[in-house]
């Protein structure tokens, strides 16, 4: 049964001024239009909402119940519009990001702090993963934004943006001596090699550079965080294939060592992606444009 929903309103109205006409001040009717829309309310539902009294109108039995159940989904109707309000003004909402750590630490925190100072109240999640599993999420419409390694082939994801994340070799103060001129890539894998597991986008990048150069590498120490190898090159036990933003302060420092290549590493392009066909949130949009202006 199809009701029009303005009865119901006249009838909240009705109900609490307990006068048709001081209801039909509030709501800019006349008395006669706000009687005949509670006459065509009972009429549609059956039952008898009010008592005509001379000097007014109560509520029947039925009448007060249905006012509960009206009242309530007003009050509903009037949070969320309160609510869209302050997401439309990004005073309330979330902002679900996926990357790999890198890229969180040396990209995403930096914009994550200027975002926070702006729209204090929208809460952020960030979540470090690999880049299969951020395309993933990113379907399921479990992220927002998700800062991967290009290309991606995927029909249902969209690169909304890009950047360029320089990689570069390093290694500790006992590999200095090889500081001194360009390394081939046969000369590289002949040292002992810190690389992260298999399966990562970082390692496949690593595997095809080499093999570019006719050069099969083997990894002596498999670790699972860029952190761990930047801590085990440091200490020496031998090069690492790291993000320069990565590892910049450590080699102003001097406790890391950038090795010159003679076939340099290209650099690696990170898209930002989103579920393609998918409106962005406001507070994404907001995000992005704080990406953009940094970016000029």
């Amino acid at each position: 049964m199809m009701i029009n929903t303005e009865w119901y309103r006249i009838f909240l109205h009705a109900s609490e001024t307990l006068n048709m006409t001081k209801a039909a001040q509030r709501l800019n009717m006349t008395q006669p239009s706000v009687s005949y829309a509670i006459k065509q309310l009972e009429d549609a539902l059956g039952v008898k909402l009010f008592d005509r009294l001379s000097k007014g109108i109560v509520l029947t039995e039925e009448g007060h119940a249905l006012y509960d159940q009206v009242r309530q989904v007003f009050d509903k109707l009037d949070y969320a519009e309160r609510y869209m309000k302050q997401l439309g003004q990004l005073n309330e909402g979330r902002l679900r990001i996926g990357a790999n750590g890198a890229i969180i630490r040396d990209y995403i925190v930096p914009l994550l702090d200027i975002f926070r100072s702006q729209y204090p109240n929208i809460r952020v999640q960030v979540s470090q993963q690999k880049t299969g599993q951020i395309l993933e999420q990113l379907q399921q419409g479990l992220l927002d934004l998700g800062y991967v390694y290009l290309p991606v082939k995927d029909a249902e994801i969209q690169v909304v943006d890009t950047f360029v994340s320089p990689y570069g070799v390093v290694a500790g103060k006992p590999f200095a001596a090889l500081a001194e001129a360009p390394l081939s890539a046969a000369q590289l894998a002949e040292l002992p090699l810190l690389m992260l597991s298999q399966g990562s986008a970082t390692r496949s990048y690593i595997e095809a550079w080499f093999q570019s150069q006719g050069v099969e590498a083997a990894a002596d120490f498999e670790l699972n965080s860029l952190d761990m190898l930047a801590e085990f090159a440091e200490r020496g036990y031998g090069a690492a294939i790291l993000p320069r933003a990565f590892v910049a302060s450590k080699i102003d420092e001097g406790a890391l060592l950038e090795l010159s290549m003679e076939v340099p590493l290209p650099d690696r392009h990170v898209g930002v992606a989103v579920r393609k066909h998918s409106s962005l949130s406001l507070a994404a949009e907001a995000f992005l444009n704080i990406q953009s202006s940094r970016s000029l």
